[in-house]
């Protein structure tokens, strides 16, 4: 009996299992190990070069790298695309798109969805009330708190720039084939899988950085 080729399917299971314990993009089944085993084994790729990696640069240095960049390009192609409007920046819209998609919602759900601290998401929504964009009433489950929605006003001004809008969101993917762009989101997926659960602890930003380390699996 071939007792090493046990151990590694073991070995993968096992893997198979941590996986799938922080998300659930696989079933727990043998059909989902499968897909499992095949989805891995269709993105192994040669390793990459990358700037300064023959002198000691990581990996997680290059994503984190690509990451700021890719937030800034497609910020400046939302500037772009809200020139001439009453749009003050990127945020105003996508809250409004979030308030159309998702309905009504307090104020720090909002902020929430959005991933923003609260100074920040507040200034925005003040700011989208005082345009006449966003409306607010008591709410039915808790008087003492107020819901938001987007507003008459708030749709027309959205729904006329949303073709720009759209062609701003559409550039960002640049020339990936459809099959990098599933693939691209199933990894985005994954990473917000691991860092939402951390955001919503609220944990001090003294601590944050101790605690979130406590979910790397080494």
């Amino acid at each position: 009996m071939n007792y090493g080729l046990i151990k590694n399917i073991l070995d993968l299971v096992q893997e198979f299992e941590i996986e799938t314990n922080n998300n659930n993009h696989f079933e727990t089944t043998v059909e989902g190990f499968k897909n499992w085993i095949s989805t891995n084994n269709n993105t192994i790729v040669n390793e990459p070069n990358w700037e300064g990696k023959e002198n000691g640069r990581s990996a997680e240095s290059v994503i984190n790298t690509l990451i700021v960049h890719m937030n800034r390009y497609a910020k400046s192609y939302s500037k772009s695309a809200i020139v001439g409007s009453d749009f003050s920046t990127q945020e105003d819209f996508i809250y409004l798109i979030n308030l159309k998609a998702f309905g009504e919602m307090s104020k720090m759900d909002l902020i929430k969805k959005n991933v923003h601290e609260k100074p920040v998401g507040m200034q925005i929504i003040n700011r989208l009330i005082n345009q006449g964009w966003i409306e607010q009433r008591n709410s039915k489950t808790d008087k003492r708190s107020k819901v938001i929605s987007i507003s008459e006003t708030g749709l027309q001004a959205l729904g006329n720039q949303m073709d720009k809008i759209r062609q701003a969101t559409s550039i960002v993917t640049g020339n990936l084939s459809q099959k990098e762009k599933m693939e691209l989101i199933r990894l985005l997926n994954k990473l917000d899988d691991f860092h939402q659960p951390i955001y919503d602890r609220n944990i001090d930003t003294e601590d944050l950085l101790r605690e979130a380390l406590k979910n790397i699996k080494r």
